[in-house]
């Protein structure tokens, strides 16, 4: 097993690593849309923050050695369900492969962000 760190990617707000490799796989630490030059939220809307939660993931798998056409698996929150739309709209971007996903809504995400998205990636 092996830990991923990387500065291009937020870090760690707890006694978690951003992503460990596990044989031929990666497993990334839900990303949350702070922008890691200056540790803070970007963005206000749901369009905004996911961009930024979209760039944070693929800068953890690109540390990892893989990419964002690489991921099989997604588990996105979302702070409100009515924000559903909007957020597909840009995760359909980055996640051309349609990889497996879950989406739900949760009661609160850290920082008060509006998004989290983790993944599970081949490398």
């Amino acid at each position: 097993m092996k830990t991923v760190e990387t500065k291009n990617a937020p870090a760690a707000i707890g006694p978690y690593s951003q992503a460990k490799i596990v044989g031929n796989y990666v497993f990334c630490s839900g990303q949350i849309p702070v922008n890691p030059e200056t540790a803070k939220i970007e963005g206000k809307t749901i369009s905004e923050q996911t961009h930024q939660s979209c760039k944070n993931v693929a800068a953890l798998l690109k540390a990892a050695g893989t990419s964002i056409e690489k991921v099989f698996k997604t588990t996105c929150f979302l702070a409100n369900i009515a924000d559903f739309a909007e957020f597909n709209a840009v995760y359909e971007q980055y996640f051309t492969s349609k990889p497996a996903r879950s989406c739900v809504a949760v009661k609160d995400i850290p920082k008060g962000a509006l998004v989290e998205i983790e993944v599970i990636a081949e490398i």
